[in-house]
């Protein structure tokens, strides 16, 4: 199983970036694919989920600004992320749950700074 993500980078605040996240070795249609994050000296976080149904769950944080999507015919999660603020500087995973499976992919870092 692989979870590959891409995207991150260096933004200005106000700034915009997509993540995407490809997965191979699961039946990825089943799967809730998510997109943690972790801050330097925090713990990690749900940032946004979607689920095979296509419901979607964010944290507080990001609601309004970042959008969640998946593309089952392309195996990939996408986060797209508007009005970025240096608070959101963080590695960013992807996540793949069906339980009782949990698969993580490594991170990409996403910095917010001017």
């Amino acid at each position: 199983v692989q979870l590959q993500a891409s995207g991150g980078g260096l933004v200005q605040p106000g700034g915009s970036l997509r993540l995407s996240c490809v997965g191979s070795g699961i039946i990825f249609s089943i799967y809730t694919m998510g997109w943690y994050r972790q801050a330097p000296g925090k713990q990690r976080e749900l940032v946004a989920a979607i689920a095979s149904s296509g419901s979607t769950n964010y944290a507080d944080s990001v609601k309004g600004r970042f959008t969640i999507s998946r593309d089952n015919a392309k195996n990939t999660v996408y986060l797209q992320m508007n009005s970025l603020k240096p608070e959101d500087t963080a590695v960013y995973y992807c996540n793949a749950k069906s339980w009782p499976r949990n698969y993580w992919g490594k991170g990409t870092l996403v910095t917010v700074s001017s």
